[in-house]
């Protein structure tokens, strides 16, 4: 995303956490995700203000990825359906995969990792290969993707449900056409064309 939104996307932040008399210094740490202090800055919320905060600064980014902000390369068929490919590669070997969305700036998946297989090694893993497929179409190099994705826990079935609404949903919200994104679902015996 670029800097500038990433920016707008903190400011917005910081003026929700003023208006709640809440730490200004939330803002960036959440923005950034790397800041030391940002796990002692979350612990002195209660679980309330932290839930507020999750929630939030999760409809802050997630508008901000559906504006489509830079160069959106995954709008095109052909680059989506490397990531597609990739993140199927090992489904039954090394995690299952219910559902995925490809956007035109990001992905969406829900994956469940066999007990052997790691979240952040395997997301590398289709990182570095889809970045490396995708800069040699274009002809470029450098970074393709931010550091590191964007996770979440499911916790209950009501959650489970609530993704994989959302991810169905995520085109449609994004107003994007048929061909802009690619979607695939398990329930769906194919692997995306």
């Amino acid at each position: 995303m670029p800097s500038e939104v990433i920016l707008r996307w903190q400011r917005e932040l910081e003026d929700w956490l003023q208006r709640r008399k809440l730490p200004i210094g939330l803002a960036q740490s959440t923005v950034s995700r790397h800041l030391m202090n940002h796990e002692d800055m979350i612990a002195r919320l209660d679980p309330s203000q932290r839930s507020e905060l999750q929630k939030r600064s999760d409809q802050l980014f997630h508008r901000s990825l559906d504006a489509c902000h830079g160069a959106c390369v995954l709008r095109a068929p052909e680059f989506a359906k490397i990531v597609g490919d990739a993140m199927l590669f090992h489904m039954g070997t090394k995690y299952e995969l219910d559902r995925l969305v490809v956007m035109p700036n990001h992905v969406h998946a829900i994956v469940q990792f066999y007990p052997e297989s790691d979240l952040s090694v395997v997301s590398h893993s289709w990182m570095r290969y889809t970045a490396r497929q995708i800069n040699q179409a274009l002809g470029t190099s450098g970074p393709f993707w931010q550091p590191e994705p964007f996770d979440h826990i499911i916790r209950s079935p009501e959650q489970f449900r609530y993704l994989q609404q959302y991810i169905l949903d995520n085109p449609a919200k994004a107003k994007l056409r048929p061909g802009e994104f690619l979607y695939w679902e398990r329930a769906a015996s194919n692997p995306p064309e």
